[in-house]
């Protein structure tokens, strides 16, 4: 999660073969957020997520490689060292309760021939 967009992996319900159970998630999640950003900015009816798009991935190097990226995102940003240690990320859940192998096994995945937009300058503030 950053400050103007985030990166979301999920696995959608094993009985629908379209991530149609993902889209409705979002829907809602994008709802209840923006809802609540609003009010904390105490702007309104501002439109806050936007852009979306989604990739179905069919194969395991796929979803591997794109759950690295995600992972690896902060670091690569340069906002923390290490993935694990961005509080706004999943990694140090990932890497808590996934196995040994699942985590070294995932993170070995290269990332960069991944097209995926990601138009992000961290603030100096950081």
């Amino acid at each position: 999660m950053f400050s103007n967009h985030y990166h979301f992996v999920a696995h959608s319900q094993f009985d629908q073969p379209a991530a149609d159970s993902l889209r409705a998630m979002l829907g809602k999640l994008h709802g209840k957020t923006a809802v609540w950003v609003n009010r904390l900015d105490q702007a309104g009816r501002r439109k806050v997520w936007h852009n979306y798009r989604e990739t179905r991935l069919t194969f395991e190097k796929s979803y591997r490689a794109r759950l690295n990226y995600t992972h690896q995102n902060a670091v690569k940003h340069g906002l923390v060292p290490v993935a694990n240690q961005y509080p706004w990320c999943s990694a140090a859940w990932f890497e808590r309760t996934a196995s040994p192998a699942q985590v070294r096994t995932t993170y070995s995945f290269k990332t960069d021939h991944l097209e995926i937009y990601d138009e992000y300058t961290p603030s100096p503030d950081w």
